[in-house]
């Protein structure tokens, strides 16, 4: 039963977050905002819904080890094997101002991480500062992408005008019906989650770096292979570093005005840091050349393979 609810749950999240995602770029285009500022904020942010409720619900259900892991996990998940894949369907390719703008707010947000897993937990008055970066990281990204850049016809989200709505009516639609989709299919899946970890005897911190991680990750990965595929590749790349600085300040920011987030033993001891090594590792790649070769994303899927098969030793029995 709890394979069956994750299942569903996967699915649900996938039609919601396609769902959600149509409908914010038919929004964003419809207030003309540029790709680089849809990318990195409604693409970004919007995929990133699914971690949202996932993490809400394990803090509100008293499994703080899933909430932390389910956002160090999607992290990782975004850079090697979102942009791993992304890279191997088409090399992609960023905007220097981008690449230094946001890498460095993405670098700086899961270092921010780092310093509170240190402290062994995030505590309220963690979660109003967080939030308040945030805030700070939006409206700056948005004067400043109002300054130099100009919104391109050509440079649209996607190319066919099917493929996302232009009616309001329809893109309300579609933005309520994708995250209501998001919202029942993390329940299920928090749900399968958490059963599957107790009847296992797999802690739960690891099933939320792996199994809740990579499925809440699923809407990124599919903006991610839309984007590289028409060869918008700029915004496949604000989408993932959008995800992440969004994932630490607002998810775990919000999470933790509801209740302290305590962050486990094996947590602080090394997915903390695995995941501020994949940014280290990322970022300079970006700066030397602002791309992502095919070498370069099949190299990246490697790594997360690894990362994730390093987790067995975790797992009672293996």
């Amino acid at each position: 039963m709890d394979l069956l609810f994750i299942a569903i749950g996967l699915i649900v999240l996938f039609v919601g977050g396609e769902a959600t995602l149509r409908g914010a770029v038919g929004l964003a285009q419809a207030l003309g905002v540029t790709p680089a500022l849809i990318g990195l904020t409604v693409v970004g942010f919007g995929t990133s819904a699914p971690e949202l409720v996932v993490t809400l619900n394990a803090a509100l259900q008293g499994t703080p080890d899933l909430a932390i892991g389910n956002v160090v996990g999607s992290n990782i998940a975004n850079i090697l094997l979102i942009l791993g894949i992304g890279g191997l369907i088409y090399p992609m390719v960023c905007h220097p101002r981008a690449a230094v703008r946001d890498g460095l707010a993405m670098l700086l947000s899961i270092g921010l991480l780092c310093v509170l897993g240190m402290m062994g937990e995030i505590v309220r008055w963690n979660g109003i500062v967080m939030l308040a970066l945030l805030g700070v990281f939006i409206v700056g990204s948005y004067l400043h992408d109002r300054r130099l850049c100009r919104l391109n016809d050509e440079d649209l989200v996607i190319d066919e005008p099917d493929a996302v709505p232009h009616n309001n009516w329809l893109i309300a639609l579609f933005v309520i019906g994708g995250l209501v989709g998001l919202i029942g299919g993390a329940h299920l899946l928090v749900i399968g989650a958490t059963g599957l970890a107790r009847a296992a005897g797999i802690p739960e911190s690891v099933i939320g770096l792996t199994l809740v991680a990579v499925g809440t990750s699923l809407p990124e990965l599919a903006a991610t292979i839309i984007a590289a595929w028409r060869k918008h590749t700029e915004l496949a790349i604000a989408n993932a570093m959008g995800s992440c600085v969004f994932n630490v300040l607002a998810i775990l920011g919000i999470s933790s005005l509801i209740m302290p987030l305590p962050i486990a033993e094996d947590i602080q001891n090394v997915d903390l840091w695995v995941m501020l090594a994949t940014a280290l590792l990322f970022l300079p790649l970006l700066w030397w050349d602002r791309k992502i070769s095919r070498l370069e994303g099949g190299a990246m899927l490697a790594l997360y393979c690894i990362n994730i098969g390093s987790m067995g030793p975790r797992v009672p029995g293996l």
